[in-house]
């Protein structure tokens, strides 16, 4: 089993930056790609970054140029940077993890879940 927990959410101001961070632990060889997932009220989850054991990344369009994931594999622990925060932003950012190589748009099949934090975009 993997445990991930979150940190780093907040309340900021828009065009602000925030960095959460996500640490795996338990049976951390269960673990290829990690990434992260939002989900705003009364709307859809939706796939926001996603890092492979071979650092390949990819976002979604609506993040892309201004989030940035990383993967510090010595601490188990994977990051996402937000930079230009606007409030379509504010969600609740989940952490995922799993055995496969690729994560699915909406999560289904995920198998690793953080508790989720929260992240309120003011403008």
């Amino acid at each position: 089993q993997v445990q991930l927990v979150e940190s780093g959410g907040g309340l900021v101001q828009a065009g602000r930056s925030l960095r959460l961070s996500c640490a795996a632990s338990g049976s951390i060889s269960s673990i290829n790609v990690m990434g992260w997932y939002r989900q705003a009220p009364g709307k859809q989850r939706e796939l926001v970054a996603q890092i492979t054991s071979g650092f390949l990344t990819n976002y979604a369009d609506s993040v892309k140029g201004r989030f940035t994931i990383s993967r510090d594999i010595t601490k188990n622990t994977v990051y996402l940077q937000m930079n230009s925060l606007n409030p379509e932003d504010t969600a609740v950012y989940y952490c995922a993890a799993d055995r496969a190589r690729r994560m699915t748009v909406s999560g289904t099949g995920v198998n690793y879940w953080g508790q989720g934090t929260l992240v309120t975009v003011s403008s």
